[in-house]
């Protein structure tokens, strides 16, 4: 039997699988605070404690780069080793996945009601597929048919460097320059990002922040869903907020043409993590699929690629157990 996990800095979620099963049934499943232990040890632990199977095999994806076997989650003071999990956990093998390879193979396991279509595209068999995944960071990934069947393949493209696409972009990225250095895309389009958008759009003059939404703010901890939830609320437009998540999905449609035709994804653009499925109604107006395609020459060869919001929000653990079941089974 194969132990399964999602390994996040606020959550892990932990799941068993069997061979022949369907993947999108595990035997058992439960979902625990990650800042609530100490290890990803500990959590296994606790969960073999309630579902007692005969664990032989694991596999996580994990909320970070993941190097020789070792890896460490973003936010959370965890180091993890697939040598050390292997032997505490007396366990024939342990594979560490970054989160965005994990997500990535989850693609060819969504069913049509896991995914919502921007562009319907004609993919085309066996083609390559992009990944790209804006939560709290941005994460990119993609994937490569090899012999019939998909691999993934991890990247740390989130952390490249933005690129303007129009004049009010590169007052953006002069406006965080000053103020952080290096500006990478997910200083941009991101769970983190999306503040800098908003800190731009209100300094600039672009829009003017009004008291009520100024005082929310400054109670809230984290602003992105403040600043989201009222971009998209009908009954009280606000009109900074709106310009905020606006630039973000145009910057977000430029980056994942990036991705598209870094890795030639004539299989198709998926798009994944948490904010996409929030901002449904946004993501279908213009703004992304005209970023998107803005690549000149390119943008016909574009306009045929499939591109599709995950909405599954398992999909990073259906990766891992995906991975896991056709590794060692």
């Amino acid at each position: 039997m194969l132990l399964a996990g999602d390994v996040g800095g606020t959550k892990t979620a932990l799941a068993v699988y069997e061979p022949g099963r369907n993947i999108g049934e595990p035997l058992a499943e439960a979902t625990f605070p990650s800042n609530g232990f100490a290890s990803l040890e500990a959590v296994v632990r606790a969960f073999l404690t309630t579902y007692n199977y005969p664990i032989e095999y694991a596999s996580f994806g994990v909320a970070g780069p993941v190097v020789a076997g070792r890896a460490e989650v973003t936010n959370l003071l965890w180091e993890m080793s697939e040598t050390e999990l292997q032997s505490a956990l007396g366990l024939r093998a342990v594979k560490l996945l970054n989160d965005l390879e994990s997500i990535a193979y989850a693609v060819p396991h969504m069913l049509p009601t896991d995914l919502h279509a921007i562009n319907t595209g004609v993919a085309i068999e066996g083609g390559a597929i992009a990944v790209i995944a804006p939560g709290t960071g941005l994460g990119e990934a993609f994937l490569t048919s090899e012999n019939g069947r998909y691999r993934a393949h991890p990247s740390e493209g989130g952390h490249a460097s933005f690129a303007p696409n129009d004049p009010q972009q590169r007052e953006l990225l002069r406006y965080l320059q000053e103020r952080i250095g290096h500006v990478s895309c997910e200083r941009v389009c991101s769970g983190l990002g999306i503040p800098n958008i908003y800190a731009f759009v209100r300094d600039s003059g672009i829009a003017e922040e009004p008291a009520w939404l100024a005082e929310q703010l400054a109670a809230a901890r984290d602003h992105t869903p403040v600043i989201v939830k009222t971009a998209l609320n009908p009954t009280r437009p606000c009109a900074i907020c709106i310009t905020t998540l606006r630039l973000f999905v145009s910057i977000l449609g430029a980056e994942a043409g990036n991705l598209a035709l870094k890795v030639l994804s004539t299989g198709g653009v998926y798009i994944g993590g948490g904010i996409p499925p929030r901002i449904l109604p946004v993501l279908q107006q213009h703004d992304f699929m005209n970023a998107f395609l803005n690549k000149g020459r390119f943008a016909e060869m574009l306009q045929r690629m499939p591109v599709h919001i995950i909405l599954n929000p398992k999909a990073a653990l259906i990766g891992a157990a995906s991975y896991g079941l056709s590794a060692w089974h």
